[in-house]
């Protein structure tokens, strides 16, 4: 169960460390989303889905705004009550976004009930997760910090949430062509239903 929209090669690059751009591992810190983090989330989100058209249909023109919304409603798909937030000294970062595949349909219903006060529709989505699964909904670091491994702490802290709730396994849905720079982020954690596509 691995996709990931092809448009994540736009906004994910993995920028090598150097001497002069490394960061100490005591400079990355990892804390819960707050509310005050919901535009923030909402960038997250919109970077991850990556795709402007598909974020108009989902949202409406003003995507940021109605995805900032859903991140300020307790029981949404992205609302910071779901949110991981990694900061460098004392900068935002990157955010992961997920939540227990068994509350799907009330997430859902939460974001849906934003979206129609919003934009007056709803968009129609196949499920993308289930129950005994946590669903690793968006994940991004933004450019500047790329290259320092936040990523893979935002994971590796989201995935130990994930199993310390019960979760048998975490899903993740990515591009098949970006499988081979993603497996090395995640292996430890996520694995796929089936192998890439050669």
């Amino acid at each position: 169960k691995l996709r990931l929209t092809n448009s994540f090669k736009q906004v994910n690059t993995f920028t090598p460390i150097t001497p002069e751009t490394y960061m100490k591992k005591e400079d990355i810190s990892i804390r819960k989303a707050r509310k005050d983090d919901a535009e923030f989330i909402a960038q997250v989100v919109a970077m991850a889905i990556g795709d402007e058209v598909a974020l108009q249909n989902y949202c409406g023109d003003k995507y940021i705004s109605v995805l900032t919304d859903i991140a300020c409603t307790e029981n949404t798909q992205y609302s910071w009550h779901n949110a991981i937030i990694a900061e460098c000294d004392g900068k935002v970062a990157g955010a992961v976004v997920g939540y227990d595949g068994a509350l799907l349909e009330e997430l859902r219903n939460g974001t849906f009930a934003v979206l129609q006060n919003r934009i007056g529709c709803t968009p129609n989505i196949a499920n993308e997760t289930e129950a005994g699964e946590y669903c690793l909904d968006s994940l991004a670091v933004m450019p500047e910090f790329r290259g320092y491994g936040i990523g893979r702490k935002l994971i590796d802290t989201f995935c130990r949430h994930a199993f310390s709730t019960g979760a048998e396994r975490v899903g993740l849905i990515v591009d098949t062509d970006m499988w081979s720079p993603l497996s090395c982020l995640c292996c430890s954690w996520v694995k796929p239903m089936f192998p890439p596509l050669t």
